[in-house]
């Protein structure tokens, strides 16, 4: 009679046994499930950041092909896009990340930034203008400066720079921007603090050094400033200069440095040697 008692504990045994073990497996299943998700974000973050860009395309194109509704791949695919000098492709992608139901004000500043960077200002304007005022961030202010500038709203171009670089730690390019507005405005006084002042959060940009030559040589200023640049780079900023001095008729001062540039070259500089022969063969004719 204690038969049948035992097989009843035997199976309520089985039973105990294979819930548990149901547990387990479903435990098991989550805590797989959740590792994949945190390796799947480190993933997309390496792609969308230090990838190379055509292969972080392709990586989201397929995973976006395989999860058609998810918005953080149809941003990865976007950003990528932009990184791989594509940004056509990457508006038309923003495009869907706006229409989704999950999009933020963010998604329509990057679509701006696309159009901006394909040429499309009026279609950047339409949409910066349907983002409510409240969204103050770096990038909206940096693109609606930008298309500001496109406009020739000075004063508005102005606020723009000035509030955008209030709102970053690194403002070093929204200031070279701004700085590069004023130059073509005609007011290289102006220009010349702001290239100064980018230099200040960014000595190692190159692009804010030559415009700062190209500012003070608009002065007539033929000296190089006192910032932090490198052999090659002297060289670079000298000739920068000659083309500038030529350009506005001091030819003698030109001519001059353009000479110091070959000479401060540590290498063969080619394109400072063929402006000279130009310059000379000018001049004897």
């Amino acid at each position: 009679m204690r038969h049948p008692a035992f097989v009843v504990l035997c199976l309520s045994g089985a039973v105990v046994l294979s819930a548990c073990q149901k547990n387990s497996d479903a435990q098991v299943q989550r805590a797989l499930k959740d590792v994949n998700v945190v390796d799947e974000t480190n993933l997309n973050e390496v792609m969308m950041t230090v990838a190379d860009p055509n292969e972080a395309v392709s990586y989201f194109t397929r995973t976006l092909q395989q999860n058609p509704d998810r918005i953080d791949l149809m941003r990865g695919l976007a950003r990528s896009l932009t990184r791989a000098q594509k940004p056509t492709e990457a508006a038309q992608v923003w495009r869907k990340a706006v229409a989704h139901k999950d999009s933020t004000p963010d998604d329509r500043v990057m679509l701006a930034d696309a159009l901006i960077r394909s040429n499309q200002w009026a279609e950047a304007k339409a949409e910066l203008n349907q983002i409510p005022p409240t969204h103050e961030t770096f990038d909206r202010y940096r693109l609606e400066a930008m298309v500001a500038d496109s406009d020739r709203n000075w004063k508005k171009a102005d606020s723009f720079y000035e509030i955008a670089s209030g709102l970053t730690t690194t403002p070093a390019g929204v200031l070279n921007n701004w700085g590069f507005s004023k130059l073509t405005r005609g007011d290289a006084g102006g220009a010349e603090k702001l290239f100064t002042e980018a230099l200040t959060y960014d000595p190692g940009l190159f692009t804010a050094k030559n415009n700062l030559v190209l500012a003070r040589a608009a002065q007539r200023k033929y000296d190089l400033p006192v910032v932090r640049m490198t052999q090659v780079e002297r060289a670079e900023l000298l000739y920068s200069m000659a083309l500038a001095a030529i350009k506005q008729g001091d030819v003698s001062v030109g001519k001059s440095l353009l000479n110091q540039a070959i000479e401060t070259h540590p290498q063969h500089f080619e394109a400072a040697v063929r402006s000279l022969q130009a310059l000379d063969a000018n001049v004897k004719t």
